[in-house]
Formats: C-alpha cells, structure tokens, sequence
C-alpha cells in the first residue's frame, strides 16, 4: 500500500494531457483569429467599373506631367475597390477620381498590414506608437480614419498632397511594418511595382508629354530640352528635400 501513495492514475495523466493539448489548440485558433479573422476574400479588379480593391491608383496629372510624366495623382482603394483621393481642401472624393480613370494600380496585400485587437495585439514593430497615431482592425476603417484626418487639412500640391494622404493611410495600416511612409518612399514603391491598366493608359499618360517634348525642340530647339529637364529636375529635388529636410511643413 505505501508503494501505491502518491502516484497518479496513468488514466488521470492521459487526461490531464488531452486537456492540455486541447487548450493550446484552442489558444492557436484564437490567435489565428486575431491576426486574420477580418481578411476576408477580395472581388477581383474590374478595370472597366474602376474597382481596385485594395490597390494604390495612379493617372497623370494636366500640364503638370506634361512637363514631368513620372508625376501624377494617386489614390487607395478600399476592400470593395472604391476610390479614396485627395485634391481639395478639407475633403477627399469617394468613388470619383479627380483627373480622370486610373492608367496604373498596385494592389497591396493585407497580410503585410498590423490589426491589432489589442496593445499587446501588434505584429509590427511600433507597438504604443502605432496606437497612439491611430490603429484598427480592418483595411477599411484604417482608410476612414485618414479621411476624417484630411477633413482639417489644407491642400497644397507641394506640401500636402494626395501622396500624403496615401502615405497617411500607409502608416495607419503600417504596411509592410513600416511608420515611415511619405510623398516619396510612396511614389518610389509605386514606380517600381505599380501595373499599368492598359496599352491605351501607357498612349495616354505618355503622349502629351512627348508632343510638348517634340513640339517645344522644334520650336526653341534644344534649350526647351534643358529648361524642361531643369524644371523636372527641381520638382522631383524638392520633395525628397523637403520630405526628409523639412518635415515640419508637410501635412
């Protein structure tokens, strides 16, 4: 009998780990549920309707990418593909982009994004930082409150433009565990990765530039080619000046 004391059952023990391994099964589920219980799928991008969901839109700008192709107007999209863009003072256009139908997109991935239920919730780096500028737990509500941070901002194409607002949107959703989004990382992720629409959107983002382009040599020959270069030249130095020297007069 004294052998017999202070041993469990075998039957108890086998138990004991079936509880256990049912719960972390369960503390599994959860957290997958945490980090992915809002990424739901997407429709698919019908470019004929305008609906990018998830995806960063881009189309030229009047005279201004005449002169300079590479600038342009760009917007996001929510999860239905609607159009979110900034071009005037203390509003942004839903579902009507300003210049026109997008001739480039780039659809973002979710999962590069942080929705944290909770503080200690995170799956970027930032932590309080990024609760404290503003976090949620959808695509689309973080795209809401940039909205609603626009509605108190003045519109200025050199300091707060609709690459701002996108870069706000960005840092909310802290895509790709970054804070650091701006008019110009924005711009050059765009560049590199961004999808044209169409043939017709590469003829119509391109065409009135090279018309002024041949037009302007042939009229005042080869110093319109300086001076365009030159002005080009100034406007991309300005914002990487100002964005990484000057923050404090941007948006």
């Amino acid at each position: 009998m004294s052998r017999g004391r202070g041993r469990l059952p075998s039957m108890g023990l086998q138990r004991s780990y079936d509880v256990e391994g049912a719960l972390s099964v369960i503390r599994e589920e959860e957290d997958d549920d945490d980090h992915g219980h809002d990424l739901w799928p997407l429709s698919e991008i019908d470019t004929k309707k305008s609906k990018f969901p998830c995806c960063l839109v881009w189309t030229p700008l009047p005279v201004v990418s005449w002169l300079a192709p590479f600038i342009g107007h760009i917007g996001i999209c929510r999860e239905d593909g609607v159009i979110l863009d900034f071009a005037v003072s203390n509003f942004v256009n839903v579902d009507a982009f300003m210049f026109g139908p997008p001739a480039r997109y780039l659809q973002l991935d979710r999962i590069k994004c942080c929705f944290p239920p909770h503080l200690a919730g995170h799956t970027c780096k930032y932590g309080y930082q990024h609760t404290e500028f503003g976090t949620s737990l959808t695509w689309d509500d973080s795209l809401s409150m940039s909205v609603r941070s626009c509605e108190h901002k003045t519109y200025n194409i050199f300091t707060c433009n609709c690459h701002s607002f996108v870069a706000d949107c960005l840092n909310r959703l802290c895509y790709d565990g970054s804070m650091e989004w701006n008019m110009v990382n924005v711009a050059i992720l765009f560049m590199r990765k961004g999808k044209w629409v169409n043939a017709s959107s590469v003829f119509r983002s391109f065409l009135p530039a090279i018309s002024v382009t041949t037009l302007g040599v042939l009229l005042v020959g080869w110093p319109f080619l300086i001076g365009l270069f030159s002005f080009s030249f100034l406007l991309y130095a300005w914002y990487i000046i100002v964005t990484y020297c000057f923050k404090d007069i941007l948006c």
